[in-house]
């Protein structure tokens, strides 16, 4: 039976989804600069954008977050990173061979400054 997840990251796993909702066409984000706007560690992205439901994969544009280097996780699956690649390119992006996202200064998403969130510390509403 799976182990029940804690208020934090429910609340954690929220935020994300918001975040990454907000992000605008042809702008890319890392699931670092996610982190650090939150006041939590890029795995925590990580796991939350690797276990989207269908129904949030389809409403979300997952498609611009990517590695600290901007950068196609290569660690993806092949059939997911060129879904990737080709819905950035789509919206106006370069991308090399590799998978590195060119002109980054004229696309990156900046999130926001460091916020000052203890997620185990709030409280349930």
């Amino acid at each position: 039976m799976a182990k029940p997840k804690s208020a934090a990251f429910t609340r954690i796993r929220a935020e994300v989804i918001r975040l990454v909702g907000l992000i605008p066409e042809g702008k890319f984000t890392t699931y670092g600069s996610i982190a650090v706007h939150m006041n939590v560690v890029a795995r925590h992205v990580a796991t939350v954008m690797s276990h989207l439901t269908e129904e949030e994969s389809a409403a979300l544009p997952w498609h611009r977050v990517v590695s600290a280097d901007a950068r196609i996780s290569p660690n993806m699956e092949r059939k997911l990173a060129a879904l990737q690649r080709s819905r950035l390119k789509a919206e106006g992006m370069k991308i090399n061979r590799e998978g590195y996202i060119q002109d980054t200064d004229d696309h990156f998403h900046v999130v926001g400054p460091r916020r000052d969130i203890r997620w185990s510390a709030l409280k349930d509403s």
